[in-house]
């Protein structure tokens, strides 16, 4: 880990596996086989954000909430930042605002989960909507007092990550459906604005990749290094 960086931004290590995803609106499913890659236990935070950025865009603040207002190009750069600074090779390619972006699948640094990625993750081996009590697992509309809260304040899912349901939703790799909906990304897990259906391992929603809002956050990945 690189210097200055706290627990909140542990990684945790993901084994291999395959999950299978579904969408309410098309009525389809697939199945996706998943590689091993490491995921940060946390939503990123406000702190590891400034740290690497400069920048304090939330609304709400405090050093261990999760940063928000940030949109899926925001997220992005700070990936690529992040990576520069622990000396790691950036994973995208940016050409301006033109929403023109390139993954280099080789390179070692941070990047967003993919869906698939998410939900694996996030069941961590269950197989039901959630990986425990909606109250347990997750701040929401039922108990989060109309506002965001520091992360790892609920109780994590079998694979030591915290956050995954509620608190704040997080920007994904992937386009959410590009022959209707263009370059919108996926946001998943609920946020603390939220009613209980919406804080599901299987709920999308997508967002325009310019796109800020008070309970929309991100978390970073790694793929694993051979």
């Amino acid at each position: 880990m690189g210097v200055g960086v706290g627990v909140e931004n542990e990684m945790v290590a993901v084994p291999a596996g395959a999950v299978t995803l579904s969408d309410r609106r098309t009525q389809r499913s697939w199945t996706t086989e998943v590689a091993p890659f490491r995921m940060s236990a946390f939503p990123v935070t406000q702190e590891w954000y400034a740290q690497v950025t400069g920048e304090r865009p939330s609304t709400a603040r405090g050093e261990r909430l999760p940063v928000e207002g940030v949109s899926w190009w925001d997220a992005v750069r700070f990936c690529n930042g992040l990576s520069r600074r622990e000396g790691l090779t950036p994973v995208y390619r940016l050409r301006g605002e033109a929403e023109a972006v390139e993954w280099g699948v080789s390179a070692d640094g941070y990047r967003l989960p993919t869906e698939a990625e998410w939900e694996y993750a996030c069941r961590a081996g269950s197989a039901g909507p959630r990986y425990g009590r909606l109250d347990e697992v997750a701040w929401y509309r039922g108990n989060s007092d109309e506002r965001v809260h520091t992360v790892g304040g609920k109780q994590a899912n079998a694979w030591g990550l915290h956050d995954m349901l509620g608190n704040v939703w997080d920007w994904c790799w992937d386009l959410y459906d590009a022959e209707v909906y263009g370059t919108y990304r996926v946001l998943r897990g609920g946020g603390w604005s939220d009613e209980h259906w919406s804080c599901r391992a299987s709920v999308r929603r997508r967002s325009h990749p310019t796109f800020r809002i008070d309970d929309v956050g991100f978390r970073v990945a790694r793929s694993a290094v051979s």
